[in-house]
């Protein structure tokens, strides 16, 4: 399925009234520490971006010196859609971005066992839509955002980019409609950004990791509120590929090789049609090699981060 969905209103891909089970203690994934950012001399912690769940909440970090408006990198946390927060380590990389003159906005969004989707993308974009209303009492210039994702992050930070204009994935309701989504660069790591159903043929056909993201459990079918077999042509609304047109933003796109949770093939195709859409000067992908995995320590390196901001400087900073 490769069209763009039509731009329809919210009852086309409304949250379903149950809620997908409970999360078992048997699932993997323990989320990383809190962050202690009291090095930061400019925070402001806890904002409520909407009030339909005390989930909704973002915090802003700025530059030590200066008065702005700072560019801003919009910050969306990894977890499988079901864990973490904005405030704890996988944040640091991002949050380096203040000494480059750069103000970061990290939110959190409601989680699976909260609200299934599109809530979390509803709250993606009210949280900007909220930014950019507000961006002169935080010193922030609202025409230069980046978005930056890691795994379920870098899939809400792709959808995001992607379906700018989308009334089907926006909830107004939440205030602030009369500002747009639109970003200028986003960067993506080891994001599922081509189709959740794809995922398991992907591993399996590589040998790199087990085929388990179409079980009814998984954090895709968590995410969606039932199995993902069961329900394709929303899992396909769910993603960011299916809203790829020739005016998106600048896209760095980084995956190990040998990822054995999110296969890297996503990246690959999901790069691939952003480049038949927009052409080859929208989008950058790395593959990494050396058998670099999902959120491997490698991402992190002053090498890397040398690399991403970079390629953030190029989009934001002019």
């Amino acid at each position: 399925m490769n069209t763009r969905p039509e731009e329809q209103g919210n009852e086309a891909i409304e949250s379903k009234d149950k809620l997908p089970p409970p999360i078992s203690e048997a699932d993997p994934g323990v989320p990383p520490p809190m962050l202690d950012t009291s090095f930061v001399k400019r925070q402001y912690l806890d904002i409520p971006y909407a009030h339909q769940s005390n989930s909704q909440k973002l915090d802003i970090f700025l530059p030590d010196e200066g008065e702005g408006p700072f560019p801003i990198i919009f910050v969306i946390h990894g977890g499988a859609w079901k864990i973490c927060d904005k405030r704890d380590e996988q944040l640091m990389p991002m949050l380096k971005g203040i000494y480059r003159g750069y103000a970061v906005v990290s939110i959190n969004y409601r989680l699976s066992h909260e609200a299934i989707f599109p809530a979390q993308i509803f709250d993606c974009k009210t949280a900007l839509r909220f930014v950019k209303a507000h961006a002169n009492e935080f010193r922030l210039d609202k025409n230069r955002v980046g978005l930056w994702g890691p795994s379920a992050g870098g899939h809400l930070a792709a959808l995001l980019a992607t379906s700018q204009g989308v009334t089907a994935l926006e909830d107004f309701s939440t205030g602030n409609a009369q500002e747009n989504t639109q970003v200028r660069a986003v960067v993506i790591w080891f994001g599922p950004t081509y189709n959740f159903l794809e995922m398991d043929p992907m591993l399996a056909e590589s040998g790199a990791g087990p085929s388990d993201h179409s079980l009814p459990q998984s954090p895709e079918s968590c995410l969606m509120g039932e199995q993902i077999t069961l329900i394709p042509d929303l899992v396909w609304k769910a993603s960011p590929s299916a809203y790829i047109t020739a005016n998106v933003p600048y896209f760095l796109i980084q995956h190990g090789r040998h990822d054995p949770v999110v296969p890297v093939q996503q990246s690959i195709k999901f790069a691939a049609a952003l480049e038949e859409a927009a052409g080859k000067a929208k989008v950058h992908l790395d593959i990494f090699e050396n058998h670099v995995m999902h959120a491997d320590p490698y991402f992190e390196t002053d090498e890397n981060l040398e690399k991403v901001y970079a390629f953030l400087d190029k989009h934001l900073m002019s």
